[in-house]
Formats: structure tokens, sequence, C-alpha cells
């Protein structure tokens, strides 16, 4: 079996228009559609929701789930807010820099222009707190195949020892000097 591609990644919203709403004026994300029922069609269990999709370029779809009956929504406190963020790829930095200004303008709290070498990127929150990232690629071919050639031998020194491998610290070795 191979995987083609994402169907959809879906998360949770606190309110389904105003999910629309936020991510067609900030992101241009149209609405694909929409399923409500009253009933979850793979348990059966009685749950009432609103199933929105939306259109993530290139095929790939986001999905939102409201649940008006289940108890409010939270996240992992377990797990550092930075980590968990859906990230989206613009066509380079111009666009994304004109992405910082529109979001900005929405009195959204922007950070960065953060650089991550192989690319560089935003994060911001959407109106049920999740984080989101634009990126924009500026690696070189070089660069990526250098990183692709050390993963398999960084994976294997952290399933050992637990601490950052330093294969790729070029990456981020400039904001730390």
């Amino acid at each position: 079996m191979t995987v083609e591609k994402f169907h959809h990644v879906a998360y949770r919203c606190m309110d389904a228009k105003e999910t629309v709403d936020f991510y067609k004026r900030v992101l241009d994300m149209e609405l694909l559609g929409a399923i409500a029922e009253d009933k979850v069609p793979s348990t059966k269990d009685p749950d009432p929701y609103m199933h929105i999709f939306l259109d993530a370029g290139g095929g790939n779809i986001l999905a939102f789930f409201e649940l008006p009956n289940s108890p409010e929504m939270g996240r992992d406190e377990n797990t550092p807010e930075w980590t968990q963020h859906i990230a989206f790829q613009v066509k380079d930095v111009g666009v994304l820099e004109a992405a910082k200004e529109r979001i900005e303008a929405e009195g959204q709290e922007v950070v960065g222009i953060t650089d991550h070498t192989i690319f560089k990127s935003i994060y911001f929150h959407d109106p049920s707190g999740h984080r989101l990232e634009l990126a924009a690629w500026t690696a070189t071919p070089e660069q990526m195949e250098r990183m692709k050639s050390v993963a398999p031998d960084m994976i294997d020194e952290w399933a050992i020892t637990k601490k950052p491998p330093r294969h790729t610290a070029w990456l981020h070795e400039k904001e730390f000097a």
C-alpha cells in the first residue's frame, strides 16, 4: 500500500461559523462542504456535530468539528503549546511577509519571521486557539540532501540517548552564537 496524500486532517473548533469566516478572511480558504449529524457514523453514538471542510490548496483539506454537547474544548496541557501546530506552505518569502502584515492587520499577534535556514515562517493562532504556521521554503537542494542523509543516524542516536544529535545543528547555530 502506498498513501497518495492526506484526504483531510481534522481538529476540533469552538464555533464552526467563526472558523469558516476566519480561514476565509485570513488565509483565503474556501469552504468545500459541511456534514452535520445527530449520531457519529463510525460509532453510532448520539453526539450532534458540525463537520466543516476547507480547501487548504493543492488538494489538501483542513477539517474541523464543532461539538456542542462535549465538554469545553481544551488542549493537552502536558505538551508544550509550540509543539502542536498546523503548518501551511506559501509560495515564497514575499508572500510570507505580505501574510504577516495581513494577519497583524486583523489584530492577531504574529511571532516571526523565524529563520529556520531551510525555510522561514510565522506563527499565530486561530479563533479556537490552534497554533498556525505559514512557511516558505528557502532551502537549496544541497541543504535538503545534507539534512536527509543524516536523518536515519539522528533517529538512531536519539532513540538511545534522548539527547539532541548535532548532525543538523547548522540549521539554527547562527541564532545561538
